[in-house]
């Protein structure tokens, strides 16, 4: 069922037509709104438990300016032992394959770990977004 292009009496009524239609495509548009996806980077290993903390503080940052980030070593690490060197690297492994679907990098804190650089580094190569947040969550640099 469908908006109809004639009136209760069966005439020809395309003003209302048009009107609710337009309508319908708006409200349509409105719910297939896209957030960018935004690759969360920040350092890992180490104080897991305060850097667990502050990436879940990073990736509700991002939400807060309207992108859908993920963070792979928020997810890979539930499921992989990091501190088995095998393991730690297929997740990075991974966490490299969602990159290519993301729009931009977002990293964070001071100190780029090695798997942040490499990270920084596969985003550089595929042309996206990077952005560099410090620990007050201000933005102190960005490329392209």
């Amino acid at each position: 069922m469908g908006i109809s292009r004639y009136n209760a009496e069966g005439y020809r009524a395309l003003t209302p037509y048009e009107a609710l239609s337009l309508t319908a495509r708006k409200k349509k548009k409105k719910h297939k709104t896209r957030h960018p996806l935004v690759f969360i980077c920040s350092p890992y290993a180490g104080d897991v438990t305060r850097n667990t903390r502050n990436a879940r503080r990073y990736c509700l940052f991002a939400m807060e300016q309207g992108v859908a980030p993920f963070a792979p070593h928020l997810f890979y690490p539930q499921l992989l032992d990091d501190n088995d060197k095998e393991q730690r690297e297929l997740g990075i492994s991974l966490g490299l394959a969602w990159l290519r679907k993301c729009d931009a990098l977002w990293y964070f804190g001071e100190k780029v770990t090695d798997g942040m650089g490499r990270e920084i580094q596969a985003a550089k190569r595929h042309g996206l977004k990077v952005k560099h947040y410090n620990d007050e969550l201000e933005e102190t640099h960005h490329d392209r």
